[in-house]
């Protein structure tokens, strides 16, 4: 039987993987790991090592404790968020903010 704390982070894994529009193929790829074995991970039916935990997160883009736990410093949405502001300067970065907050204003 495998841990409930496997059965989390899979699903954990699976809704990262969906958020991110990736394919169960391509995340299993970009892992280096069978899709046959990603689907056990996300279902609960297996579990996994810490190295397949770390290329899991690394790929996902969030940290080990967060796929674990459910718990981070910062949620994924905020990762994704400071990677893509990470591509710009300090005045792209101040207008993008602008544009993120004017948006939050007309909602």
């Amino acid at each position: 039987m495998v841990s409930s704390v496997y059965v989390k982070a899979g699903e954990r894994i699976h809704e990262l993987r969906v958020t991110k529009g990736y394919t169960r193929d391509y995340l299993a790829n970009k892992t280096n790991l069978s899709t046959k074995f990603l689907y056990e991970i996300e279902t609960g039916k297996k579990g996994f090592t810490a190295e397949v935990l770390y290329r899991l997160s690394d790929a996902l883009d969030v940290k080990c404790d967060y796929i674990l736990v459910g718990k981070s410093g910062e949620e994924p949405c905020n990762l994704y968020i400071n990677k893509i502001l990470n591509k710009y300067d300090d005045y792209q970065k101040k207008n993008v903010l602008r544009i993120l907050e004017l948006i939050c204003e007309i909602s």
